[in-house]
């Protein structure tokens, strides 16, 4: 077993061991490289439970903080899922490694760019573009799964609409200092909300963001 794939499954077990009980997103932290999405001087810390800079003042998610969001979606093989912030890449492959059909959008070209070259290094066909993720992607909609990777000061509202029935938006929601994770699940013209606390992301940066 290399460095690498030691180092994953030490991470894997850290995981189960905080409490995330879905196997099948426990099988895609193992598969996946993290070390893909981390660039130098970072690298050699890709396994630690913590988030990581990946250029242009944003982070690459502790493993933990993306397990939890992962995990509240309930990703089904076949889901079509939208990501907002595409950020390294890593949150999309991951959701592609569950079964789903992903859309991402990055408003920062040079990211964007970089995780592109990661999709077609994996071989994952992921539809992604350039732009302001906090008013979705409506071409598509809707979508049985919406995560975003940033933190907002509010939920935005084209978000919930693209939302399938039945569907999931797992989005952190607070001030710049810490925000809830929210996770909102439509029924009909209802959505149920529950929350998960504790957690501090990068600002969500958009017309319905900060």
């Amino acid at each position: 077993m290399g460095r690498h794939e030691s180092e994953r499954q030490d991470m894997v077990a850290l995981l189960r061991d905080r409490g995330i009980r879905d196997e099948a997103v426990l099988r895609a932290f193992a598969k996946v490289e993290r070390h893909l999405f981390v660039p130098e001087p970072f690298t050699s810390r890709s396994y630690e439970d913590s988030a990581l800079p990946i250029g242009k003042g944003q982070t690459i998610s502790q493993p933990y903080t993306v397990a939890i969001m992962t995990e509240a979606m309930e990703v089904r093989p076949g889901a079509k899922t939208l990501e907002v912030g595409t950020g390294s890449g890593y949150q999309a492959v991951l959701l592609a490694e569950l079964g789903a059909r992903v859309f991402t959008v990055e408003r920062d070209i040079d990211l964007l760019a970089g995780a592109r070259r990661i999709f077609d290094r994996l071989g994952h066909r992921i539809a992604s573009k350039a732009g302001d993720g906090t008013v979705g992607w409506n071409e598509f909609a809707p979508f049985d799964g919406i995560v975003v990777t940033a933190g907002a000061p509010d939920i935005p509202e084209p978000l919930m609409s693209q939302l399938a029935e039945g569907g999931k938006l797992v989005i952190p929601v607070g001030d710049l200092d810490v925000q809830t994770m929210v996770v909102i699940t439509r029924k009909g013209d209802q959505f149920d909300r529950r929350e998960i606390s504790g957690f501090k992301f990068v600002p969500l940066v958009g017309k319905m963001g900060w």
